[in-house]
């Protein structure tokens, strides 16, 4: 037994070493518990209870309501309507097939369907991001849904704004859509930092128009609300005080809300024609742009539901380009519509007078190749008015001719043909207007002379558009005075206070000396006379479109889509398969001795500027004096 006790004190004492270890084992625990303790308790305490409190707090983002688009009257053209969206939060969820078959029948969306988007989403996003079943859910549905909600956590309906537009398919492609950001534009804002809003996943901005242009001034600020939730997300009774959020900036248009519908209720008139393809644009003398329509069009109102992918490739695949904005983001030959401008630069290079007589045949031979005149008869011996009267071809093949490219090109660039009038809009093109250095840049070759009079006919290498063609009008008009087009008249506030104006502001005058190729006045005028009768003359090509009280000058222009051989040249386009048909061209301004309104029509495949054009600006026209100078259209028109 006393063997037995020494044995252990001995063993004892051989384990001592041990113990030490342990109680520095123990003692390093402690304090690398106590050290954690302080870190956490004191360094990190503030930054770890914040934390704790997002985990308790569920955050929900108000949605700033985006500014509205008003016409210069003050008529609502763009505006929100309240809506409803129908998410799933897959952090949240217990049985996400119990849920789905739960809201199915609600929806009226398949199950299947439903799984779909939520695993899609789920896979895309992670599971704390919502994912949206179904957008502009009806008040049926939404009470139906709540009735749902406390017994399946995750199901959440979300209140939204949704863009409206009133006019629907009018105005589309000015007013623009609004859609969800991609992730690609995410990442280039927040990166560019265009804005002080950080954008996320899920907010709505401008695709396009107005909407897209005008984005940072149209965008609110996004407010905050807040409530407790459980460890299953669900609310408690407890809440906080929201964040409110900031409505956007309202932007007061040019736009006439009137002359707007009666731009679209022309283009869309049911005449032997039938609705145009194409666009018109009008323009207050200033530069202020009164109406702009594109047809055929979309309904932008399908674009902030989010659109289906059948109505979207409904749109890409019409061959006529419903989403095109064809006022500026398309360039045509301006044909006949062209020659009041080598009119002008032939009488002030002192190639002709007023009174000179040219004879005009219904052909010319230059080099080995005919040119043809519209007239198979031709036009005998006319003066300048008379051609602008007529459209006499080989008057103005007399004047390419005899002008040559670049003096021409000197001109007609003073009016902005050929460059982009800057407007404040996305997607402008500039057209085209040519001289021999363009061409031997452009193709590396040599001008050819036979190209001075396809040119002079607005032929050719000659590109423009409906905007470039109004504004240049309007200058003609006005003698010289070529203003910058402009859609927006001021930025205000939700409370009305301006935020900023603009005004009109003239580009250049055409007629000052100083300018290289300036025009004198009297030219001006003598190329109005030749539009004048354009509209009024006994032989002008748009003579049956008449305003008692109001006349009209302007231009019809005919351009071919395709080339036709000698025997076809005279053919009825009326006869020709429909792609085949010449586009129609018709560009005037009233009163004609002063302008108060200039407006610019391209009808695609419509065979004739005069049949095809000119009534739609006369109707265009009418409307705006009606509203603005009803006093006018009681005067009788001079004989």
């Amino acid at each position: 037994m006393s063997q037995s006790l020494f044995n252990s004190h001995e063993d004892t004492k051989s384990f001592e070493p041990n113990y030490r270890k342990l109680h520095i084992f123990i003692l390093l625990t402690a304090f690398i518990v106590s050290g954690r303790l302080w870190y956490l308790q004191i360094i990190k305490g503030t930054e770890l209870r914040n934390y704790s409190d997002k985990n308790r707090l569920k955050e929900n983002n108000i949605e700033a309501p985006r500014g509205l688009l008003l016409d210069r009257n003050g008529e609502v053209l763009v505006d929100n309507l309240l809506g409803f969206d129908v998410t799933i939060t897959p952090q949240n969820v217990k049985d996400i097939d119990v849920l789905i078959s739960a809201i199915s029948p609600i929806l009226e969306i398949p199950t299947s369907k439903i799984s779909q988007l939520y695993k899609t989403h789920k896979r895309k996003n992670g599971p704390f991001r919502p994912a949206i079943i179904k957008s502009n859910v009806s008040l049926d549905e939404v009470v139906r849904l709540k009735k749902l909600h406390i017994y399946y956590p995750g199901l959440e309906i979300k209140e939204t704004i949704i863009r409206n537009y009133p006019l629907a398919e009018n105005g589309a492609q000015l007013f623009g859509y609004v859609g969800e950001i991609s992730k690609r534009q995410m990442r280039k804002f927040n990166k560019k930092s265009i804005s002080s809003h950080h954008f996320e996943q899920g907010d709505i901005i401008g695709k396009s128009g107005l909407e897209q242009y005008w984005e940072s001034n149209l965008r609110g600020k996004k407010g905050l609300s807040f409530a407790e939730v459980d460890a299953r997300g669900r609310k408690s009774l407890l809440g906080f005080e929201p964040l409110p959020s900031k409505a956007g900036l309202n932007l007061v248009l040019t736009i006439d809300k009137d002359i707007q519908n009666a731009a679209y209720n022309a283009m869309n008139r049911e005449d032997k024609i039938g609705p145009r393809i194409g666009a018109l644009v009008a323009i207050k003398a200033n530069g202020e742009i009164l109406a702009w329509v594109n047809s055929p069009s979309y309904d932008p109102n399908e674009f902030s539901k989010r659109i289906s992918n059948k109505i979207w490739n409904k749109y890409l695949n019409d061959p006529f380009k419903p989403l095109r904005n064809k006022v500026i983001q398309d360039h045509y030959s301006p044909g006949s519509t062209f020659k009041p401008y080598v009119a002008l630069a032939a009488l002030q290079e002192g190639i002709i007078k007023e009174e000179t007589v040219i004879h005009s045949p219904g052909m010319i031979r230059f080099g080995r190749r005919p040119y043809h005149d519209h007239n198979r008869g031709g036009h005998g011996k006319i003066t300048v008015l008379q051609a602008i009267e007529r459209s006499s071809n080989v008057f103005f093949y007399k004047m390419g001719i005899q002008l040559g490219i670049d003096k021409m090109s000197g001109y007609i660039k003073n009016f902005g043909i050929g460059a982009k009038t800057k407007i404040k809009f996305y997607n402008e093109v500039p057209g085209n207007m040519p001289t021999k250095e363009w061409k031997l840049k452009r193709f590396g070759e040599p001008w050819q002379a036979g190209e001075n009079l396809s040119s002079a006919i607005g032929q050719g290498f000659v590109l423009t558009t409906p905007l470039q063609m109004a504004m240049a009008y309007n200058a003609i008009g006005l003698e010289g005075l070529l203003y910058k087009p402009f859609l927006v008249k001021k930025i205000i506030d939700t409370e009305n206070n301006i935020v900023q104006e603009f005004k009109p502001s003239l580009v250049r005058d055409i007629s000052d000396p100083e300018l290289n190729f300036h025009i004198d006045k009297e030219n001006f005028k003598t190329v109005k006379k030749g539009m004048w009768l354009v509209a009024n003359g006994s032989r002008g090509t748009a003579k049956w479109w008449k305003i008692p009280g109001v006349e009209i000058a302007g231009k019809t222009g005919t351009v071919q889509t395709q080339s036709f051989s000698a025997d076809q040249i005279y053919d009825k386009c009326e006869d020709k398969p429909f792609k085949s048909r010449h586009h129609g061209w018709f560009v005037g301004f009233a009163p004609a001795e002063k302008p108060l309104i200039s407006v610019a029509i391209l009808a695609e495949h419509a065979c004739h500027g005069s049949t095809g054009g000119a009534p739609i600006v006369r109707d265009v026209i009418k409307a705006f004096m009606e509203k603005y100078h009803p006093e006018l259209l009681k005067q009788k028109a001079k004989k």
